[in-house]
C-alpha cells in the first residue's frame, strides 16, 4: 500500500513528529511504501478560492504542495494526517494542506485515512472538535477511517515518550 503521511507541526522533534516516526516505522516493517510531507518546513500557500483548478487540475500556486505532494495524494491508498492540537483543531500548517485538497477533490476521494494528534491537555473533551472535523473530512472525502491516536496529556517530548502512544502509533502503522 502507498501511504502519504502529512505532518503539521513546526517542531521537528516534537510530540506529533514522534507519532509520525513510529507510524512510518510500523508501516515500513509491514511492507508499505511511505512518503512523508512535513508541511511546516515546506514552501506552501493557502488556497485562494480562485477556482482556476476547477477541483480537478493544477493549482495556481507552484509551491511544494503542487510540486511534491498532490500527485502522491492522488496515487496513494492512504492519507495519514499528523498534527498537534492548536486551539482545538488542526495546526495552520496542516490546515493549509487540507484546504488545498480542493484542487483534486475527486481524485483523492475513496482513500483510507488515519489521524494522529497530540495535545497538552488531557480532559475528556480535549480532542472533540478535532475529531469532529476529521470525521466530517472523512465523510466528505469518502475516506475509510482506519483509526486515530489522540495523545492527550502529551505536551512535551518527554511526556509522550513516557506514554504508550508511540507504541500505539507503531502498531497502527503495522496493522493498516
Amino acid at each position: 500500500m502507498k501511504i502519504v503521511v502529512v505532518t503539521g507541526s513546526p517542531h521537528r522533534d516534537g510530540t506529533s513528529a514522534l507519532l509520525a516516526d513510529r507510524f512510518i516505522e510500523g508501516a515500513k516493517e509491514a511492507g508499505h511504501d511511505t512518503f512523508r510531507f512535513d508541511s511546516a518546513f515546506e514552501d506552501t500557500h493557502p488556497c485562494l478560492g480562485c477556482d482556476q483548478c476547477g477541483m480537478n487540475g493544477p493549482c495556481v500556486h507552484k509551491d511544494a504542495i503542487e510540486q511534491k505532494l498532490i500527485e502522491r495524494l492522488v496515487d496513494c491508498d492512504m492519507i495519514v494526517l499528523v498534527t498537534p492540537l492548536y486551539y482545538f483543531g488542526f495546526s495552520a500548517q496542516i490546515k493549509t494542506v487540507i484546504d488545498r485538497f480542493y484542487s483534486r477533490t475527486g481524485a483523492i476521494h475513496h482513500k483510507k485515512s488515519v489521524l494522529l494528534a497530540t495535545a497538552w491537555n488531557n480532559d475528556d473533551w480535549t480532542m472533540t472538535a478535532l475529531s469532529a472535523h476529521y470525521n466530517r473530512l472523512c465523510r466528505y472525502m469518502q475516506w475509510q477511517n482506519m483509526g486515530s491516536i489522540l495523545a492527550t496529556g502529551c505536551g512535551t517530548r518527554s511526556m509522550i515518550e513516557r506514554s504508550d502512544f508511540p507504541l500505539k502509533a507503531y502498531e497502527l502503522g503495522k496493522s493498516v
